[in-house]
């Protein structure tokens, strides 16, 4: 371990532990189809790291929607957890690769856009919360990924500087705010964002697992 270059790894969590994009694209849909809008993955996509509230305010300004944003949330937040709990998808390596680093004695922490409720009902219905050592939600830093807010929060409360922090991103913009928090980052595209630019990436990786050559 001495002499190792991270001392932290920092998860995203939405494409990253667990295979939700698709079923928040599904939730929106069915949220917004009451008002004559209809929200594909494709259209998801466009909000890869923005924080709800940054999503809806911009949909409910697009569209005039004659709806609070806040309603907007909670009823999209609602729905996304009953899915979470009925059919949690892990991605490959989850919890190995963490239970891996774990037993190397890195510290780690989950940086997430979604609410904190959301958060919540993911990791405990992956049966994973014990193993990270912070959770920060985007929605109580401020601002959404691209910007830096949310990884350099989650460094501080790591108490770990973020040149020592590695990030797993599964977006450019996951990919951008790590970047712009100086931290070194880990692309981990899921088929949601396998077609975005990660060339800036310090590595770049198909799956968790090749994570624990680099780390282990």
């Amino acid at each position: 371990m001495k002499g190792r270059r991270f001392a932290a790894v920092i998860f995203d969590m939405d494409g990253v532990l667990v295979d939700s994009e698709p079923m928040h694209a599904e939730t929106a849909d069915e949220v917004l189809a009451e008002f004559g809008v209809t929200f594909g993955v494709e259209d998801s996509a466009r909000y890869f790291g923005f924080t709800d509230a940054e999503m809806f305010a911009d949909l409910v300004a697009r569209h005039r929607l004659p709806v609070p944003v806040d309603e907007l949330i909670g009823r999209r937040n609602a729905l996304a957890i009953e899915r979470t709990w009925q059919d949690p998808r892990p991605m490959d390596g989850v919890p190995d690769v963490l239970e891996s680093l774990r037993r190397h004695r890195y510290r780690l922490a989950l940086a997430s856009s979604s609410a904190p409720e959301i958060i919540a009902a993911t990791l405990d219905a992956l049966a994973v919360r014990p193993l990270f050592d912070v959770v920060v939600s985007g929605v109580t830093v401020g601002r959404g990924k691209p910007a830096p807010d949310i990884f350099l929060e989650t460094a501080r409360q790591l108490g770990v500087a973020p040149a020592a922090c590695l990030v797993v991103e599964d977006s450019r913009n996951g990919l951008l705010a790590a970047k712009a928090a100086g931290t070194a980052c880990a692309s981990v595209p899921c088929e949601a964002t396998s077609g975005e630019d990660f060339s800036e990436a310090d590595y770049r990786f198909k799956t968790l697992r090749d994570l624990l050559p680099l780390l282990t």
